[in-house]
């Protein structure tokens, strides 16, 4: 019984993470706004997700238990792109279009060594985790509004931790 539970929120998790960042795209799109959404907080969530995707190749993880991590860094650098086109940072976002592929392109030099990497995964990473929904958090208390920022996209973001967690501690 169990095994069949895990590999559901297995499954679970990865079809929310090939979607979580598109009711975030579609409101600022919708919008023709990114008011309220914080490009400092997606900045921090995107280093998180680098740092553990180069934690996960590095130690030579399965690919099916990281997958949803490039999905999901698609995604952030297409919504981080709009935040900065309607916060009037065209010429930003146009450098971080053209630089982005050439930095992810090369990851795998990364600087991160083993070394540093080896406690990256709970530490550093839950780190940045909360630093980036402290720095939305600190963006939506400043402009008294929430603007375009999804609910839906904050909830499937929980679901998916709570998920992985209990992936994580059923595993182990």
């Amino acid at each position: 019984m169990a095994p069949t539970l895990l590999n559901l929120a297995h499954w679970s998790t990865w079809a929310v993470c090939a979607v979580i960042k598109l009711p975030q795209l579609a409101a600022v799109l919708a919008a023709g706004s990114a008011r309220g959404v914080s490009a400092g907080s997606l900045l921090l969530e995107l280093a998180g997700f680098l740092v553990f995707l180069r934690y996960q190749i590095y130690y030579g993880y399965p690919l099916q238990t990281y997958l949803e991590y490039p999905i999901i860094i698609a995604q952030d650098v297409i919504l981080l792109l709009c935040i900065l086109h309607f916060n009037g940072n065209k010429k930003r976002a146009l450098f971080y279009a053209v630089t982005y592929p050439l930095k992810s392109g090369n990851f795998g030099a990364c600087s991160l060594s083993g070394s540093s990497l080896h406690n990256s995964d709970d530490n550093l990473c839950t780190f940045i985790s909360a630093a980036s929904k402290l720095a939305q958090l600190r963006c939506l208390w400043e402009t008294k509004d929430s603007g375009q920022v999804s609910a839906l996209t904050w909830s499937m973001s929980a679901y998916t931790c709570a998920s992985n967690r209990s992936s994580l501690s059923h595993s182990r």
